[in-house]
């Protein structure tokens, strides 16, 4: 199997743990936005030299990740692009900042160091915040959800639309990967052949975009996806959305004067 039907493989199952029933899952999706749009403002508030203070916001995307029973291997290849993403935005921090920065009593540290690692930890805990998110609501009850709380329509329907045709776009990959494979008897790819191959994906992809929006044009679309019925805001959620800000608003705050100077 090559590596773009693994990640669809992945996404795919993403997609099936969101349709489990568990308490988490029945917790209405405006509820864990609202949540973990608060968990995201505490962790990126940190300073810049923060480290040890961040690991107690884990607890909030570990108890996502355990309700959803989400296997490990679908969060490595995720984990994997945010952290070489964050090394590569992060990785001259050691030689700009080379102030001296008291870590414990008598051991000291650049500060360059101390934020490098504070930029991987923060991409790291909310990349798997919103993997969390989804893989405990799914995508159309997330957007129909945000839908609700203001977020504009346009929006949220291009980010469902998004999702929707990932899939899409991932099959046609998978399949011109496949008839690459099999023409190229193991030879490796040469760099001069992947041009070739994404200008066909997107003549591939504009024709199929085309077609689809001439027969949802056909259907009566005018821009705008009907949202459905909508998910009763109980007193389950209103308790959800309460415990969780102040835990992670009182884990905030009881931080907030004890970074390393």
């Amino acid at each position: 199997m090559n590596r773009v039907e693994s990640a669809m493989r992945d996404l795919t199952h993403l997609d099936e743990v969101a349709r489990q029933q568990t308490w988490l899952h029945r917790i209405d999706a405006r509820a864990k936005a609202i949540t973990t749009l608060v968990y995201v403002v505490a962790i990126a508030s940190l300073p810049r030299h923060a480290v040890l203070e961040m690991l107690p916001f884990a607890a909030y995307p570990l108890m996502l990740l355990l309700a959803a029973q989400l296997p490990l291997r679908v969060l490595t290849r995720p984990l994997l692009v945010t952290i070489l993403l964050g090394m590569a935005i992060g990785a001259a921090n050691p030689f700009l900042d080379r102030s001296p920065v008291r870590v414990f009593d008598g051991w000291c540290i650049a500060g360059g160091w101390l934020s490098f690692i504070s930029i991987q930890l923060r991409a790291v805990l909310g990349v798997t915040g919103a993997i969390g998110l989804i893989a405990t609501t799914g995508m159309e009850r997330l957007c129909h959800g945000l839908a609700r709380l203001g977020v504009p329509r346009g929006f949220v329907t291009q980010l469902l639309f998004l999702y929707r045709y990932l899939f899409l776009l991932g099959a046609n990959s998978a399949a011109m990967s496949r008839a690459r494979d099999l023409r190229s008897n193991g030879r490796p790819l040469q760099l001069s052949t992947y041009g070739s191959l994404v200008g066909h994906l997107l003549l591939r992809t504009l024709d199929r975009a085309e077609r689809i929006h001439a027969a949802m044009c056909c259907r009566g679309f005018h821009g705008d996806i009907p949202l459905g019925e909508s998910d009763r805001f109980g007193p389950r959620d209103a308790a959800f959305v309460a415990v969780w800000c102040l835990v992670l608003i009182a884990i905030r705050v009881s931080h907030s004067g004890n970074f390393p100077h």
